[in-house]
């Protein structure tokens, strides 16, 4: 039984504790087998962190028969941000097989762990790949055991180039990675006396004789029927493999795609909030144009009036209707120069003309003034029901 108490102490820690804790949650529902530990991973430079790792077997399925390959999966203390780092762990009864996928030191390397994307990737798909992957090439296979077997004397039938062999396909070459250090003591299964490598588990798979059974012992011959089953064996594993390479492919353009309509589907919301912010804008424009053409009308009526009139005072022109309108507009005034004042007040105090004292007890009348004048405007302006 996990114990995610303990589970959620070790990812306390991390920088994002609860989208770790999600992620292994779900890898650990769906595969038993893999349980997580608290280890410390020393890095290529020498440093060491202590990391969260998922441990433990996933089921491959190999021509036809599951085996249990194990693994070891690294959570970073920033997952989901950044991709882990996952290993094969071969037992005592294992050797490692090095392919483009995994190198000599058991360290994996997938397309889906380098393009990882927090928001698109998870444990559960890395997991899935790894399950396809492997079981296209598998990663480790039983060691040989000491029987040597007697080829039959009789001629026989050569085996077509591409059909399998002694060791399988050939392996691309695949940039070696930094050894993985100073973990050698993580724990796995014990080993069972099968050959299994875990108890109640079926063998690996063989080293040699990938897809070519062998003729039946004691007949030294091959007869019509094993070729049949050979020629049939080696069409299997190789539409097997097409159809492996094809669903590969259409899973990465079917992501592209999904990112593609997640990139559409925000770009589509961008573009309508912009649209209806053009639509109020116009609106807005409309809405003041007409007023500016109702302002420039009335400017115009006005100036054919005065070129009708005679010269007049200015002084006169500024009239009031009513008693309340002649205070506000006096009391606004009489502000205004009162801010006249106190600016050359402090004008004549910086090129020395006054003292400071003067400059102060000045300054101090002149604002009580100035603050009783607003407080009679805002008054006024009450009172009259304009905007305060």
């Amino acid at each position: 039984m996990v114990d995610h108490a303990r589970l959620k102490q070790w990812l306390a820690k991390y920088q994002n504790p609860d989208a770790a804790y999600r992620d292994l949650s779900t890898a650990m529902n769906h595969y038993k087998s893999l349980v997580p530990q608290q280890e410390s991973y020393i890095f290529t430079d020498g440093s060491s962190k202590v990391l969260v790792n998922l441990i433990g077997t996933i089921p491959v399925n190999f021509k036809g028969v599951t085996y249990n390959i194990p693994i070891c999966i690294w959570l970073m203390d920033t997952h989901p941000n950044n991709a882990p780092i996952c290993y094969v762990k071969p037992t005592s009864d294992m050797n490692l097989k090095v392919s483009r996928f995994v190198d000599q030191n058991g360290k994996i390397f997938l397309p889906y762990l380098h393009d990882w994307v927090s928001s698109n990737s998870d444990l559960l798909g890395l997991i899935h790949v790894m399950i396809v992957t492997f079981g296209e090439k598998p990663p480790v296979y039983a060691k040989p055991k000491q029987s040597v077997y007697t080829y039959p004397t009789n001629p026989v039938m050569p085996v077509p180039p591409g059909y399998g062999g002694i060791g399988g396909p050939a392996n691309l070459p695949y940039p070696p990675a930094t050894p993985y250090s100073g973990q050698g003591n993580i724990p796995f299964y014990p080993p069972s006396n099968s050959g299994t490598g875990f108890p109640g588990y079926p063998p690996y798979p063989p080293a040699s004789n990938f897809g070519v059974p062998m003729p039946s012992a004691g007949t030294g011959t091959i007869k019509d029927e094993h070729i049949k089953v050979s020629l049939i064996s080696a069409i299997e594993e190789k539409l097997l493999r097409k159809m492996k390479e094809e669903v590969l492919q259409k899973q990465a353009e079917l992501q592209t795609l999904k990112r593609t309509q997640d990139e559409l589907k925000q770009g589509k919301i961008k573009l309508d909030a912009m649209l209806n912010k053009l639509e109020k804008e116009q609106k807005d424009l409309d809405k003041h144009l007409l007023m500016l053409k109702d302002k420039e009308q009335e400017l115009n009526t006005a100036c054919e009036k005065m070129e009708n009139q005679e010269s007049m005072d200015i002084d006169d022109a500024v009239t009031t209707t009513a008693p309340l309108y002649k205070q506000l507009l006096n009391a606004y005034a009489e502000e205004a120069a009162l801010e006249d004042a106190i600016y050359y007040m402090g004008e004549a105090l910086r090129c020395g003309v006054i003292d400071l004292d003067v400059f102060l007890k000045q300054v101090r009348t002149l604002s009580r003034k100035q603050f009783m004048l607003r407080g009679l405007m805002q008054k006024c302006r009450q009172k009259a029901g304009l905007a305060i």
